[in-house]
């Protein structure tokens, strides 16, 4: 696949993080001038909490956007490393309007991804997605080398995840692939090695999704 990512480069994390949530708000108000609801996947983990909080402040139609997650961990609900915890947290709970769809991961990886790929049957296409990334080139749980990357259903239940928890629920690399725009929040030393390798085109799954657009501090480009 041959990749077009732009690369937009930041001193720190918050710069990055305020060009990101500008980003996301340029995006939804273009998608909602062509249609009448924006559909936005949303990443766990650290990273995306500023950005997050930067957009809440934005004066958005809320009520016409609805929120999807790229995975969800196989905890109960409200466990605090659940990623619709953090979402609750730093983003859904500063919004006026919340069309907010959970996976329910804490049914089990088969029957939560049977019944997420109904809520999100009817959509054809996902508007934006808002990805995380790992320092292996994982993106939402597909995992390199993982046998979730071979599933090619909407959503997939994840197991034998090299982090924990070991079981998790996925959307599939095929709705990845389909959605309109894709974006990466990254930052750190930490993130430098797979971003070069990244640049390099290797084959990762965060790679073999198709064009993305990065944000990301000079940390993390410090090797590419």
């Amino acid at each position: 696949m041959t990749m077009a990512h732009q690369w937009h480069v930041y001193d720190t994390l918050d710069q990055a993080s305020v060009a990101a949530a500008d980003e996301l708000e340029r995006q939804i108000n273009t998608c909602l001038q062509q249609q009448d609801s924006c559909h936005v996947i949303l990443p766990g983990g650290n990273t995306p909490v500023k950005c997050l909080q930067l957009l809440a402040e934005k004066k958005l139609p809320w009520q016409k956007i609805h929120w999807y997650l790229t995975d969800e961990r196989c905890y109960p609900i409200g466990h605090e490393d659940r990623n619709d915890s953090m979402l609750q947290e730093h983003f859904w709970s500063r919004i006026s309007a919340t069309n907010i769809h959970r996976i329910q991961a804490d049914l089990g990886p088969e029957v939560a991804a049977s019944l997420y790929r109904e809520t999100i049957r009817p959509i054809s296409n996902f508007d934006i997605a808002f990805l995380g990334m790992g320092q292996d080139g994982h993106t939402a749980s597909l995992f390199p080398g993982n046998s979730g990357l071979n599933d090619q259903r909407s959503v997939i239940p994840v197991y034998d995840s090299p982090k924990q928890p070991d079981e998790r629920v996925s959307l599939g690399i095929s709705t990845l692939q389909k959605v309109n725009f894709r974006m990466v929040l990254a930052a750190g030393t930490d993130k430098a090695d797979i971003i070069a390798r990244i640049k390099n085109h290797e084959s990762l799954p965060i790679n073999d999704l198709g064009d993305i657009t990065w944000f990301i501090d000079h940390a993390a480009g410090a090797k590419s």
